[in-house]
């Protein structure tokens, strides 16, 4: 029995949702998000709740089931609310800068490595420590961040790197000297 899956979703007053085929369509006051989702799961959407079920019981479709519930879910927020990453730059002389459309990161290479703007996300820098990632689609906004720390990700010893906001980096000792 999937969990996740049989958990109705329950609509904001502002977000609708609806179905055309295999499509999804979830709209809000963010904007608008659409998702194919397989034929082995059937969506009912009733008043301000959305529920999925599945038509069989092997395992794939099981596994389908909690994860087409949790796009969806993920679609309803990102409407509503938006999703938001925080990146910070851990490092002496490491700093970010924007301008126009251009995300620029001076962290320690010997050129400085840009990014320009995607459609449906923006990139703040509201200090030059700090990089704010936000848009309304979870694994959009995930997949620019994911990118930017993967410039330069955070190494043990020192600590220096692209970090998200709250993540704990384990520190090694590093050599003894003797």
């Amino acid at each position: 029995m999937s969990r996740i899956g049989n958990k109705a979703i329950t609509l904001p007053a502002d977000v609708t949702v609806s179905q055309e085929g295999a499509v999804v369509t979830v709209k809000g006051p963010k904007g608008e998000l659409s998702r194919e989702i397989v034929s082995a799961i059937t969506m009912t959407v009733e008043g301000n709740e959305v529920s999925f079920s599945r038509d069989s019981d092997d395992s794939k479709t099981r596994a389908l089931h909690g994860t087409t519930r949790a796009n969806v879910a993920n679609m309803v927020e990102g409407v509503s609310e938006g999703f938001t990453k925080t990146l910070k730059l851990v490092g002496v002389g490491y700093r970010a800068a924007k301008s126009g459309s251009k995300l620029t990161l001076n962290v320690g290479y010997s050129h400085p490595v840009n990014f320009e703007d995607r459609e449906e996300l923006s990139v703040e820098v509201p200090d030059a420590l700090t990089i704010k990632v936000s848009g309304i689609s979870k694994q959009k906004v995930g997949d620019l961040a994911a990118e930017i720390r993967a410039v330069r990700s955070p190494e043990p010893y020192k600590g220096k790197g692209i970090r998200y906001e709250g993540e704990v980096v384990r520190r090694k000792e590093g050599k003894t000297g003797k």
